[in-house]
């Protein structure tokens, strides 16, 4: 069946949403090789939009996420559903639903885990029945870690004819702040855990994103305080996004059919670097990171204000100056080492998610891919042909490191 677009980007006014668009406008143009749409409920601010995008020319589509009829016809119109409106636990479960029956490949940028168990439970077999790639954590989250454990596998069997048995990541650099959507995200995964013990169950879980049967394994949940890490020679703090993160790489690793065997071990972390500087550092990254993890406590209330609202982010300055590193450590059964550098161009939460997201979407919609459909990971929907993109177009680069 034809489809008038290759993509349509639900939630294109937004903050994420307009920095999606505007990556597209620049990278693909409009009536191209690429066909895309921007979608919301609001007509005035997709025009709006579109006027501040400098081209009245892209194709809009009215919608509203609580009306059925309304998402429905926007869906049955694309190959792929590109959106940034979050919380996805609040917004996105009939969008999900429509696009499964539809067959049509769905890409976000969610990090709310209990949300995703719950798209894996409710429409990952159907999702293979018909053919349709569900991908959630398109951004920040999970992307490099995702495909940073892929790329340094593949390093591993060139080198080694075998793969890594254990990977750590630590993020050694980051210049940007942080997400008002990702915080948003953050405090309704806690406000739900407080309420439903089956979503407290799925957070105290280190593979609860695994399939049903295949939840054990090594890995202990995520480092909650500051602890010296003797393979980095450095001390280390807890990384917000560790949590999901880490549940998405084992998730690949399953689907996958745990090609590097069941006792991998993989974990994430913040490195602060050496000495009483480097300990002082992790004491205050470990202070803030376990206060947004909990709403109700007094440091949050404190630290509330300086946090980004939803839909507000840092200036194009700012994004542009911002960049990440995070260095993945592979160690095999027989004690060799391999480590990987990924390298972010943009800051993490803003910049250069909205160019990851985007060309997820593009992957999704044009590209070769796996025979692989469900409720998937990037890596495990995507595999090379992301990388290959992650590195052309959205400033991604991932590169072995000499010791």
């Amino acid at each position: 069946m034809h489809k008038a677009y290759d993509i349509v980007l639900w939630g294109a006014t937004g903050f994420t949403g307009q920095l999606v668009a505007q990556y597209l406008l620049h990278q693909y143009g409009t009536g191209q090789a690429l066909a895309w749409a921007i979608a919301g409920r609001n007509e005035s601010k997709l025009k709006k939009i579109r006027t501040e995008l400098g081209n009245e020319n892209i194709p809009m589509i009215i919608a509203d996420s609580h009306d059925r009829a309304s998402l429905e016809a926007m869906v049955q119109q694309t190959k792929v559903v590109c959106t940034t409106v979050g919380p996805y636990a609040k917004y996105g479960d009939l969008l999900v639903e429509l696009c499964v029956t539809q067959g049509v490949h769905y890409c976000d940028l969610t990090g709310e885990i209990q949300w995703m168990r719950r798209t894996i439970d409710q429409h990952h077999q159907q999702a293979q029945v018909n053919q349709t790639k569900i991908v959630h954590c398109c951004g920040v989250d999970s992307i490099p870690s995702d495909m940073g454990v892929y790329f340094l596998q593949k390093q591993a069997q060139k080198q080694w004819q075998a793969y890594a048995k254990e990977v750590k990541l630590r993020l050694t650099e980051v210049s940007g702040g942080v997400s008002g959507g990702t915080v948003a995200s953050l405090d309704n995964v806690m406000e739900e855990a407080k309420k439903d013990p089956q979503v407290q169950a799925v957070l105290d879980n280190p593979y609860s994103l695994n399939p049903v049967g295949q939840q054990q394994g090594n890995d202990q949940l995520e480092l909650t305080e500051t602890t010296y890490d003797d393979d980095f020679k450095a001390w280390i703090a807890p990384f917000v996004m560790a949590a999901i993160n880490a549940r998405v790489v084992r998730r690949s690793h399953a689907l996958n059919g745990f090609p590097y065997g069941e006792d991998f071990r993989y974990d994430e972390a913040t490195f602060t670097g050496e000495g009483i500087t480097g300990w002082a550092k992790a004491q205050l990254t470990s202070v803030v990171s376990n206060a947004l993890f909990d709403p109700t406590s007094f440091l949050k209330k404190l630290i509330n204000p300086f946090l980004p609202d939803p839909g507000k982010g840092p200036s194009e300055k700012q994004r542009e100056n911002g960049y990440y590193k995070m260095v993945l450590r592979g160690e095999s059964a027989d004690g060799k080492v391999l480590k990987v550098l990924v390298h972010g161009d943009r800051d993490p939460g803003y910049g250069s998610t909205s160019k990851m997201l985007a060309e997820s979407a593009v992957c999704l919609a044009k590209d070769e891919l796996p025979a692989s459909y469900g409720v998937l990971t990037p890596h495990t929907a995507m595999g090379e042909a992301l990388l290959q993109r992650l590195e052309k177009n959205a400033g991604v680069k991932f590169s072995l490191l000499e010791d």
